[in-house]
């Protein structure tokens, strides 16, 4: 099912564009995940016991299911990062300044804006949409800038970065924007939202420390016992259409487990969905625009912009579910997260594809999900 090995990017033809390069299976991937979606909506609903039968497959608060899923979609990823170039990357300050800005500044202040603004009267939603806001993405932020040919390198260590952060200012910045900040403002009192250092790093582990630890590996006994040409030749497109599959079954278990949920409360979904589209339209478009003006180049661009439009829906709605119940409206705006995240991100990758004439061509340029 996967397409021939490519060892460079799309490169833009007269006739379409980057866009217009991009292979069948890359073209129609809207289409595979609108699917997965509408599967796993259905199967929540239409099939009794499902969503309860997933949610009991835990080990240690975590869904085996979704673990499993992310294990599949990011350890092909993980395992095409060159780790031996990730100095050019963490010597980059205008990259890593920027992502921090934009991703532990702007991003949270944004979103509580967003959350006050469109919804001053549903303070459940509101303060789940601020935890939305608090947890910054560090897993399927790596399929979106592999899609859009982003800086793969890069995207490892902004969202190692993002790791480290999230396990060390999670707690604080959701006491600082759920308690501190409304006080100042005079917007009435605020939430409390309980949650230790050790269960945010445990999930980090899970879905980022695993994946990244199997990627590694991989490379370096790979690389050693047969050579850096037939691991990227051979090895990796061999394995590159397992992140596919691991993104759509995630989705389709993402969206069972809450199926129920989501497709009885029509109106809410609406107006939770509100926020969230001004805010990954606003983070990304800026943070494009901001690594166009920096100069970076297109690749470390897309990465940013990609790392900061990003929310690690798997934490919030985890931190949702264990601070105010698996039926409280903050559970509620959390699940939304990704049924709006999935399709607008997936949109912005051939967005940033098509931008990809205002940069100018580098010379290492990087192949799409499955190449």
């Amino acid at each position: 099912m996967s397409s021939p090995p490519r060892t460079t990017a799309p490169v833009p033809t007269a006739k379409g564009g980057v866009v217009a390069a991009l292979s069948t299976l890359d073209r129609f991937l809207p289409v595979w995940i609108g699917l997965a979606m509408a599967a796993g909506l259905l199967l929540g609903r239409l099939v009794p016991g499902l969503n309860s039968a997933l949610e009991a497959v835990r080990v240690g608060g975590i869904s085996l299911p979704i673990a499993l899923g992310l294990l599949l979609m990011m350890y092909p990823v993980l395992a095409k990062v060159r780790y031996d170039r990730l100095s050019t990357v963490t010597g980059d300050r205008r990259l890593l300044i920027a992502s921090l800005v934009l991703n532990w500044i702007l991003g949270p202040a944004l979103m509580f804006a967003l959350a006050w603004l469109l919804l001053p009267d549903l303070p459940e939603y509101r303060t789940g949409l601020i935890t939305v806001g608090l947890a910054r993405c560090i897993a399927m932020v790596l399929i979106w800038n592999d899609l859009a040919c982003g800086d793969r390198e890069a995207a490892a260590v902004l969202v190692a970065i993002n790791s480290i952060f999230q396990v060390v200012a999670f707690a604080a910045l959701g006491w600082f924007y759920l308690q501190v900040l409304p006080g100042w403002l005079g917007l009435g009192e605020g939430a409390e939202l309980r949650v230790s250092a050790w269960d945010i790093a445990r999930y980090v582990l899970i879905f980022l420390g695993v994946p990244l630890a199997a990627g590694y590996l991989s490379r370096r006994l790979g690389e050693r016992a047969r050579g850096r040409e037939w691991y990227e030749t051979r090895f990796l497109p061999r394995i590159g259409p397992v992140a596919l599959y691991g993104l759509l079954f995630t989705i389709v278990v993402l969206f069972a487990l809450q199926g129920e949920t989501i497709t009885s409360r029509p109106g809410d979904v609406a107006r939770i969905a509100l926020p969230l589209l001004a805010y990954f339209a606003l983070m990304w478009g800026g943070s494009f625009l901001a690594g166009r003006a920096i100069g970076l180049t297109y690749e470390r661009t897309t990465t940013l912009a990609f790392t900061a439009a990003g929310n690690n829906f798997e934490l919030a709605i985890a931190v949702a579910i264990g601070v105010f119940g698996v039926t409280s409206g903050q559970a509620l705006a959390g699940v939304v997260g990704p049924l709006i995240e999935v399709p607008v991100l997936v949109a912005l990758v051939y967005v940033s594809l098509a931008g990809r004439r205002l940069f100018p061509v580098t010379s290492t340029p990087q192949g799409p999900l499955h190449a």
